[in-house]
């Protein structure tokens, strides 16, 4: 087989920098406030939704074995927007600090929209960045997560998640029933915590107190002040306000993914603290082709489950048979999980349904709620 061209490998790389047009809308509504401050969150959630219903689905899997220096242009597009986000950020603060022309209200809505952007894609990309060995895109992604306050993500994920995914001691699986407005505020308590313990347990491990200088916690600290500090200087206390707009509504973009990636879906206890090994049908997928796109083909999550290393482009998809799928892409998923009687009412029959695929010789789902204990084994 010919090994595809530079311009081969730049075009199919293409379509995954679209999400570049969101900052010019950000400054554009900046410059003409007004209704032009609608079009960030327009063109994430509608203009992608919509672009689903076009294009259809993509259940194309690249060849996993492709080399990192074929995925150049792919790479990237991740590496590069952690300055354009920063310049992004911090430049809209110093010029609505100056510009007169926008009210309260507007510039809440300019910062949400920014917010919109840093958590859609900004978390996103840092999430596929700080997976990765390299030294330079982990740092990236930690600068990233920096500038929207939620540092601890990175130890959360890697130490937390990926290992108790689907299991009680891991917050962000959503339980059955259990509404996005509950499980909001339960994983804003208890991810910092879980995130600072694995990282506590792992220096113990190696025979080192908490508070060694190899805990990344005084890294996220000092990172975290940093963008804080700049954000007063450049805004002042105005400048301050909008930074921490923009955070708040990039963490609630993320817990909302968070929240739809994994909803009931729960692993078999073994006894004695032990679960089965995550499987593909763990995770909720996607293969709606213009919202990979703008995530990054982070709705092909069960094989990032599989392969959490696996750089974006060559995450594989899965049929129905062995991973359960969405009927919209995570941009519609996320706005139904905001109304939870219509999220019950699309979810829980297809949470049943998975239960009755997987695990058909559980008649007692009542534990599984919180993932605990199959159901004990019918009377002879």
């Amino acid at each position: 087989m010919t090994a595809p061209t530079r311009a081969a490998r730049a075009g199919a790389a293409l379509p995954f920098w679209l999400s570049y047009l969101l900052p010019p809308l950000v400054w554009l509504g900046a410059a003409k406030g007004g209704a032009w401050l609608l079009l960030p969150p327009l063109a994430t959630w509608v203009l992608f939704s919509l672009l689903d219903l076009a294009l259809g689905l993509n259940r194309a899997n690249a060849d996993p074995g492709t080399s990192d220096a074929d995925l150049f242009w792919h790479r990237l597009a991740t590496m590069l927007w952690a300055p354009v986000q920063c310049v992004t950020l911090f430049g809209l603060i110093l010029y609505t600090g100056q510009a007169g022309h926008l009210g309260r209200t507007e510039l809440f809505g300019l910062y949400f929209g920014m917010g919109v952007m840093s958590g859609t894609v900004g978390i996103v990309y840092a999430h596929e960045l700080l997976h990765q060995r390299n030294r330079v895109e982990r740092a990236l992604g930690d600068w990233l997560l920096a500038m929207v306050l939620y540092s601890h993500f990175r130890s959360e994920h890697l130490l937390v998640h990926h290992s108790w995914v689907g299991t009680p001691r891991d917050a962000v699986t959503a339980r059955y029933n259990e509404g996005f407005h509950r499980y909001y505020p339960r994983v804003l308590r208890d991810c910092p915590a879980s995130a600072f313990r694995a990282e506590a347990a792992l220096l113990a491990r190696r025979g080192l107190p908490w508070w060694h200088r190899r805990n990344p916690f005084w890294t996220y600290a000092a990172l975290q002040a940093l963008m804080l500090a700049l954000a007063a200087m450049l805004g002042g206390w105005s400048g301050l306000a909008c930074f921490l707009i923009q955070a708040g509504v990039a963490i609630w973009q993320l817990e909302l993914t968070n929240y739809v990636e994994h909803y009931a879906l729960t692993r078999r206890h073994l006894g004695q603290g032990r679960y089965e090994r995550v499987r593909p049908h763990h995770s909720w997928n996607a293969a709606h082709r213009a919202s990979n796109w703008l995530l990054i083909n982070l709705q092909r999550h069960s094989d990032h489950h599989v392969k959490p290393d696996r750089r974006y482009p060559l995450l594989q998809t899965y049929e129905e048979s062995e991973a359960p799928q969405l009927p919209h892409g995570y941009p519609v998923m996320t706005m139904v999980a905001m109304i939870p009687p219509l999220w019950r009412r699309v979810m829980n029959p297809r949470v049943r349904a998975w239960r009755r695929r997987h695990y058909p010789d559980i008649a007692d789902w009542g534990p599984y709620n919180r993932a605990t204990h199959p159901a004990p084994p019918p009377a002879p």
